[in-house]
């Protein structure tokens, strides 16, 4: 059971409240520093080699991450390299909400630079002071510094932040107390993030068994001459994509001005997972300007949205019509009484179909495929009623598995907001941790 300390004091700052009365109220600047990033011009970029550049990217959940590096080829002073134990901070972005994102760096990242958008506080007291960084307490002062405008934690400001310090030897037992209970809960957090995926791999396999030998266990199968399909029903057709499409709308061209409020321009971020996500991108058009693509083809209900490129296969069924569609989405729909628009959709997303797809795509930078290639990829067609019996089934399925992963995710969600909560009171002395508990 977590205890609280015998006597507390008015901290004199409304966000921190009390504090241990043994505790003293203090300002960044006079146990750390401050440093800003150094700028560098496209001229010192190398490739893969060189000095690292922390940026805001590199900072993903709390960790280190290296997926997308930067590297340059510059003096650079001793003074902008970050040192073990530096709290790297993202201090300027163009999403609010990344403003304040840390990480500590350890010995394996001792000795590369950062970029100007980031700050490093440096301090001997770095191992209680981190837990700070990733407390309520630093994200709420955070946050009164943000504008509309400016989207910056500037030195000036880090440095005047306050912050509520113990006496060393309770710096080291809060710090190795949040170490052990944040492992725990990274580790738990771990576990249904795995679940997640299992759960998605879960939904892959019902729709890839679904759509490629249907939803009977007792039907006949014959061999489908094709490597990667297999064994079909013995009912079922092999026929060019292309050969059932009622319509195929390719939406390339002039892409009309954006405007702030409008019609709502799907792009090809926002296909995704066999819906339309329409927080993923947010753009829209005016209506009149839009006409000109929009009269290729208006879209209707259900219609299938497939993107062409960046990303590549990507499938929806259009759920509102009050849309425009931007480039890289082709629209199709089925033939009536042939080819059923969800059962399509599906056929689209199983592995047999994106196999096919990526033999025929091309590009350099991004993978793509023209609309010429279309009618070379293959669609597995079984009679249309068994078609839509196939959708609902997979629709069902994958509610199911859908309503488990809501709730997956739901458990992260309080268990990132445990994390959070149990450092801002640690880090604040509102508990006492079992460490210090005689």
């Amino acid at each position: 059971m977590i205890e609280r300390h015998e006597k507390y004091k008015n901290s004199g700052i409304a966000w921190l409240g009390e504090i241990p009365e043994h505790w003293e109220v203090i300002k960044l600047k006079y146990i750390g520093e401050s440093i800003i990033g150094m700028t560098y011009s496209p001229d010192d970029v190398v490739p893969n080699q060189g000095t690292l550049v922390l940026r805001s990217s590199n900072i993903q959940d709390g960790k280190l991450s290296l997926n997308d590096c930067v590297y340059i080829q510059k003096d650079i002073p001793d003074k902008l390299r970050v040192k073990k134990g530096d709290i790297l901070i993202c201090s300027r972005n163009g999403s609010r909400a990344l403003i304040g994102k840390n990480i500590t760096i350890d010995e394996a990242t001792e000795g590369q630079t950062f970029g100007a958008f980031m700050t490093v506080f440096r301090t001997e007291l770095s191992e209680f002071v981190s837990k700070y960084f990733n407390s309520q307490v630093f994200n709420g002062q955070s946050g009164l510094f943000l504008t509309a405008t400016i989207n910056q934690l500037t030195i000036n400001t880090i440095n005047n932040f306050f912050i509520a310090l113990p006496h060393p030897e309770e710096q080291g037992a809060i710090a190795a107390f949040l170490d052990r209970k944040t492992a725990e809960i990274d580790e738990l957090i771990a576990q249904k993030e795995r679940l997640i995926e299992l759960y998605e791999e879960e939904k892959t396999a019902i729709i890839n068994e679904a759509v490629t030998k249907g939803i009977n266990p007792d039907v006949k199968l014959k061999p489908s001459g094709i490597d990667w399909l297999g064994d079909i029903p013995e009912h079922w057709q092999i026929v060019p994509m292309t050969k059932y499409l009622d319509s195929i709308v390719d939406y390339r061209g002039r892409t009309p001005k954006k405007i702030d409020t409008g019609l709502f321009l799907v792009t090809a971020k926002n296909i995704k997972g066999g819906i339309i996500d329409y927080s993923l991108s947010e753009e829209y058009v005016d209506r009149l300007d839009a006409q000109s693509l929009l009269d290729r083809g208006t879209p209707e209900i259900g219609d299938v949205l497939f993107t062409t490129e960046a990303p590549l296969g990507e499938v929806a069924n259009i759920d509102r019509e009050d849309i425009a569609l931007a480039q890289r989405v082709i629209k199709f729909r089925g033939k009536e009484k042939v080819l059923d628009n969800y059962f399509l959709k599906y056929w689209l997303m199983c592995n047999s179909f994106q196999q096919d797809l990526y033999t025929y795509a091309t590009g350099s930078t991004a993978l793509g495929i023209k609309a010429s290639k279309l009618p070379k990829l293959l669609l597995l067609l079984p009679p249309l009623e068994e078609q839509r019996a196939i959708a609902a089934y997979i629709e069902k399925e994958c509610a199911r598995i859908d309503a488990k992963i809501a709730k997956t995710k739901r458990i992260i969600e309080l268990q990132k907001e445990y994390r959070t909560a149990l450092i801002s009171e640690a880090v604040t002395g509102k508990i006492k941790v079992p460490e210090l508990v005689a």
